[in-house]
């Protein structure tokens, strides 16, 4: 996913970029809401900063919009609730306050981009199915195999959920942990074998969760009828995946 970042100062910047980078992002920096305007390079979605040197934010979110219906993220120290209420009405998706950390911003970016591209037929409002006999409703927090609701605890429901939002992507035990756990976590990550083990056990069969050594975990959907697992994207349907690992 390709994310177009406004922002001037370099060590929020940096944070922002090597943060993001290390979820398999890719990161342009632009200074300038001169620069983001000209910006011609495509991009999924734009982190933008309101005190920008050349021009206010405000105008170059209200610009952007103007253009398309490209997600936009606000991003800044402003807390004033009314520069929270402009920013919105003038066509940003989000807004986030100063200071933040980059597990927020990565969450918000996969919320506005659930919101923008919603996976199945139903718009967005249902369920999300993930291969022939995995669903997860995340409005409700519930997942169900083959119609029937399986019981999932809190950790192993919040990283079968982070999962599933990359079907066939490799996660590192540290992108799991902080996703999953705390940005901030320093424990032994043992406790993430565990609630792999455990979603292995209680999705078999809609699943496979395949360890890489020394990196971490990749989790593919099983076609139906057992055959061969399926990775990221399927054409046509709605994204698959599944979660694994744990703290």
């Amino acid at each position: 996913m390709r994310v177009l970042l406004v922002e001037d100062d370099e060590p929020v910047a940096e944070s922002l970029r090597r943060g993001l980078k290390r979820y398999g992002f890719e990161v342009e920096w632009v200074t300038t809401g001169r620069a983001a305007l000209d910006h011609t390079s495509p991009y999924d979605v734009v982190l933008l900063d309101l005190g920008l040197p050349d021009t206010d934010g405000l105008d170059v979110c209200k610009a952007l919009r103007e253009r398309g219906d490209v997600p936009i993220i606000v991003i800044s120290a402003r807390s004033d609730e009314t520069d929270r209420v402009v920013g919105l009405e003038i066509g940003a998706d989000d807004y986030v306050s100063k200071p933040f950390g980059v597990r927020e911003v990565i969450a918000r970016i996969r919320a506005v981009m659930r919101r923008a591209q919603p996976r199945g037929p139903a718009a967005g409002n249902g369920p999300d199915r993930y291969g022939p006999r995995l669903t997860v409703d995340r409005k409700a927090a519930r997942v169900r195999l083959d119609g029937a609701e399986v019981a999932l605890a809190p950790k192993e429901y919040d990283l079968l959920a982070f999962l599933t939002e990359e079907p066939g992507a490799l996660m590192s035990r540290e992108q799991i942990m902080e996703a999953v756990w705390d940005a901030n976590w320093f424990g032994p990550t043992k406790t993430l074998d565990v609630h792999v083990a455990a979603l292995r056990r209680k999705l078999a069969g809609a699943i496979t969760i395949e360890a890489v050594r020394g990196v971490g975990f990749r989790l593919e959907i099983v076609e139906d009828g057992g055959g061969e697992p399926r990775t990221a994207t399927d054409g046509g349907g709605p994204s698959t995946t599944t979660g694994s690992g744990a703290s």
